[in-house]
């Protein structure tokens, strides 16, 4: 049992890049074009560190679902998420779940762990390791 839920170790690793990145995305698209609709608490027009928040967001979680390039974009957005707890979250008490930044803890760690753990087999980063051992 335990070598067949293994083997589907790396293909779990792509499966939790791709949804954490995907709702990263949403975030950012949230406060940049409303869709799905808009961030609640986001003022309008953004201001200038809510504007590159939301840019990273966007191209960097865009990049983390493709797997394009994934330990450098998973760093980035980690460490924004980082600066975003500390920055808004940590100000409004100690416990995520009460000041609202489970979310963003959450994030940082999953970016960090794919800092380290790579993209996994489902990536455009693993294609292009591929293409260059032949």
């Amino acid at each position: 049992m335990m070598s067949s839920l293994e083997a589907w170790a790396p293909r779990v690793l792509s499966l939790l890049r791709i949804v954490a990145a995907l709702l990263f995305m949403e975030h950012g698209l949230m406060k940049l074009i409303e869709f799905p609709g808009p961030q609640p608490g986001v003022p309008d027009p953004l201001p200038t560190m809510l504007m590159a928040a939301a840019v990273i967001e966007v191209v960097g979680g865009g990049l983390i679902a493709l797997g394009l390039f994934t330990r450098v974009a998973a760093f980035i957005c980690s460490g924004q998420m980082a600066v975003g707890y500390f920055t808004v979250h940590a100000a409004q008490g100690f416990w995520p779940g009460l000041n609202g930044g489970d979310a963003a803890v959450l994030f940082c760690f999953v970016f960090l762990y794919l800092v380290f753990a790579g993209p996994g087999p489902w990536s455009l980063d693993a294609m292009r390791g591929r293409r260059r051992r032949f």
